[in-house]
């Protein structure tokens, strides 16, 4: 497999852990999410995550390709996006990462639907990329009303 292809989909080989890389890639996110809301704001992670879904995106599908497996475990830098995403509603503060980290990897893992369909249903690198943004969707919002109902 091409080192820099690898590099990419593995968030700079974090992917590469033995043990729960999707978790290991979400955590992994965690320090770029709190620099780019510090150095400019919450919002700002939007347009990161979606310049880092097009490069997932590109990237994923190549990997996909050469290693002939529809999603390798070892593919974390969709959970980079979909971690942005859900971040962007939270000042970069501990406990609402860590509440926006929980509830996106809930969302990940347990897949309810659309995220299933997505898994299921949607091949190649857009297919890898997709279903974590959509769990994405489900972890933004429910972090969003964590903030603001229960968040001081």
């Amino acid at each position: 497999m091409p080192w820099p292809l690898t590099l990419i989909v593995t968030w700079f080989g974090v992917g590469l852990s033995p043990v729960a890389p999707g978790t290991v890639g979400s955590l992994a996110a965690l320090p770029f999410a709190w620099i780019i809301a510090t150095q400019g704001a919450p919002w700002m992670l939007l347009p990161a995550a979606a310049v880092v879904f097009l490069i997932g995106w590109w990237a994923s599908d190549a990997y996909c390709r050469l290693a002939g497996q529809k999603d390798p475990g070892r593919i974390v830098i969709d959970e980079v996006a979909a971690q942005w995403i859900t971040l962007s509603v939270a000042p970069p503060e501990v406990v609402p990462y860590l509440v926006g980290f929980v509830l996106f990897r809930i969302f990940d893992m347990l897949k309810p639907w659309p995220v299933s369909w997505a898994d299921r249903r949607i091949g190649g690198g857009f297919g890898v990329m997709i279903d974590d943004v959509v769990a994405a969707v489900y972890s933004t919002g429910l972090l969003w009303l964590f903030l603001t109902v229960l968040w001081i």
